[in-house]
């Protein structure tokens, strides 16, 4: 599959910076990950109105960015009571994943080749970024890492398999043009993945929000979110 690596696709757990946090070292260190990227970032446009944070980027082994996370809407932890006593979903929250657009190519050591990326990367990035806040309340800590290898394996292979039973399309705007996306939908939440005219990929995860009423857009300034 024309992906990124699954050890740089762990970029897509959060960070520590948040839009309303102080200037702490950790959060300058998030947002000079994302300064560095020579490619645009996306996340919600202006018609969202809530909280937005920084998650974390990735690098590969030459300190290229590759792909980073824009959070939008609270702030989701990771725990097995995510719904109310209604069965709503306690946290409201979508994370916007941009991922560069990169042939097969040498690693910069020149020691080895780095994979290409494609929509499957956005996608494997967003079900694994998901999977990072899902915790089934059946299980206790000493199975929920068995689950989530389990789970983030089957992830990789839906990725793999975008064109499958599995996804839907869903045309949602980005920089106000309408823009095909493959859509799934799960009990943990949402996942879908698409391209962008900038030449980068667009994956996104969430739960408690609607895909259907989502629109992205550059980020023009990433300094205001940390």
């Amino acid at each position: 599959m024309e992906t990124t690596s699954r050890v740089g696709a762990q970029g897509a757990a959060p960070g520590t910076a948040s839009a309303s946090g102080a200037d702490t070292p950790a959060a300058r260190r998030t947002v000079d990950g994302y300064l560095r990227a020579s490619f645009p970032w996306y996340g919600l446009d202006e018609a969202f109105t809530g909280p937005r944070w920084l998650m974390q980027v990735g690098t590969s082994a030459d300190g290229t960015v590759q792909h980073g996370s824009i959070g939008h809407g609270d702030e989701p932890s990771i725990r097995p009571d995510r719904l109310d006593a209604t069965g709503a979903e306690r946290e409201r929250f979508a994370a916007v994943v941009t991922v560069a657009a990169s042939p097969v190519r040498r690693s910069g050591d020149g020691t080895g080749v780095l994979d290409a990326t494609s929509v499957s990367s956005a996608a494997w990035l967003a079900g694994s970024g998901l999977l990072a806040y899902t915790w089934p309340p059946q299980l206790d800590h000493t199975l929920r890492d068995d689950w989530l290898d389990q789970q983030t394996e089957a992830a990789f292979e839906l990725a793999d398999d975008l064109d499958g039973p599995e996804w839907s399309t869903l045309s949602l705007p980005v920089d106000g043009v309408p823009t095909p996306f493959h859509y799934r939908e799960s009990e943990y939440g949402w996942v879908l993945a698409g391209s962008t005219p900038t030449g980068v990929h667009l994956g996104a995860y969430g739960r408690g929000m609607s895909a259907y009423g989502l629109a992205f857009a550059v980020v023009r300034d990433i300094t205001a979110y940390a």
